[in-house]
């Protein structure tokens, strides 16, 4: 074997080594590099699926149930109200609080609307009281306010998912002989995880099914009340 041909040899059993070493490490860094990703869009996604619940819980405490639609959820956010309870006075107040019992005693024949009037008077007057005003206030100066990049269009879609919608649904089921509204929204992994390495999106659906888990995410529960919890906490 001359010189020229062994020096090639080795050039290219040195190439052929690198080239295995930098494929070895990139199968090792596949995984890693996967989570990461799914770690960054699982945190977007679960921001949409909190604001979900806090319009839900909203929705709920306005009409008694939980909205089906993410078109009823954005029309409730867009036009319509909550009510909102204020407290004049403090019940730490032992003076505001004889004066309140005095006030409510001695007009207990009046409506209680008609006692709260009583009430407002007084305080008008200095007399230290306490009672609460409801007033209905647009759900949309209530919610989310301090969030300038706030978007309710986009709770309406699975992010990085190309416009997959946000599955949601909701029931009244009978527990222990109560109703209970329920609620819940996903974001399978599937869309979430879209245009990632499909076989690493796989196997992670399959670890979940083997924890007995969603594929995914999801917050509230229609088989189960579970207090409107996320599966991520």
């Amino acid at each position: 074997m001359n010189k020229s041909v062994k020096i090639a040899l080795e050039c290219a059993l040195a190439a052929l080594i690198v080239l295995v070493a930098w494929l070895t490490v990139k199968s090792v860094q596949k995984p890693v590099e996967f989570k990461k990703e799914v770690a960054a869009r699982s945190q977007v996604a679960i921001q949409r699926l909190k604001d979900i619940r806090t319009l839900q819980v909203a929705f709920k405490s306005e009409n008694g149930r939980f909205s089906p639609t993410m078109d009823s959820l954005k029309m409730f956010y867009e036009s319509g109200k909550m009510a909102i309870v204020m407290q004049v006075g403090s019940m730490d107040d032992s003076l505001a609080v004889a004066n309140t019992e005095a006030i409510k005693k001695a007009n207990k024949k009046l409506k209680p609307e008609e006692v709260l009037v009583k009430l407002q008077e007084a305080y008008k007057q200095g007399t230290p009281v306490v009672y609460s005003i409801t007033t209905q206030i647009p759900v949309k100066d209530t919610l989310f306010n301090n969030r300038p990049d706030f978007c309710i269009d986009s709770l309406a879609y699975i992010p990085f998912s190309g416009g997959i919608k946000t599955e949601m649904e909701s029931d009244i089921k009978l527990v222990s002989g109560v109703h209970v509204p329920l609620f819940e929204a996903r974001m399978p992994y599937k869309a979430l995880c879209k245009g990632l390495d499909n076989q690493q999106r796989i196997n992670l659906d399959a670890e979940r099914r083997d924890m007995n888990k969603y594929e995914g995410l999801q917050v509230g529960s229609i088989t189960a009340p579970n207090n409107n919890a996320g599966n991520w906490e």
